[in-house]
């Protein structure tokens, strides 16, 4: 059986970060990098993905000010955003759900719960 592997993009500016991510979902889903906020809405002008892990700082665009435009646009509005931080507490935690983010896991992640939290909003858990 043959099943389509949903897409996620995996934003962050730290390219540890991204390798680390990479390696966590690959095996699970296709999995496109991208080094910033800026980068991210280019790509989603030609590509729509299932599923945005965002990081919160970042140079130029921060991750709230990225989700915030992806909210305001009837293209981009519908995806999931999962906020995968470095930021800790509960006011950061509030924040990023308060931009629109259907969730927020702080680094470093345990790669099992981010596969769980990423199932539940894709609908498969």
């Amino acid at each position: 059986m043959n099943i389509e592997r949903k897409t996620i993009f995996l934003v962050d500016d730290d390219a540890t970060n991204l390798t680390i991510g990479k390696i966590a979902l690959a095996e699970r889903y296709k999995v496109l990098t991208l080094d910033s906020g800026v980068r991210l809405l280019k790509i989603l002008e030609k590509s729509i993905p299932d599923l945005i892990l965002l990081d919160v700082e970042m140079p130029v665009m921060s991750g709230y000010e990225t989700i915030k435009i992806l909210k305001s646009q009837n293209e981009t509005k519908h995806i999931p955003v999962i906020f995968l931080t470095a930021k800790i507490g509960n006011e950061h935690r509030t924040e990023g759900l308060s931009c629109g983010a259907v969730d927020y896991i702080t680094k470093p992640f345990s790669s099992q719960h981010l596969l769980q939290q990423i199932e539940v909003h894709l609908g498969g858990g």
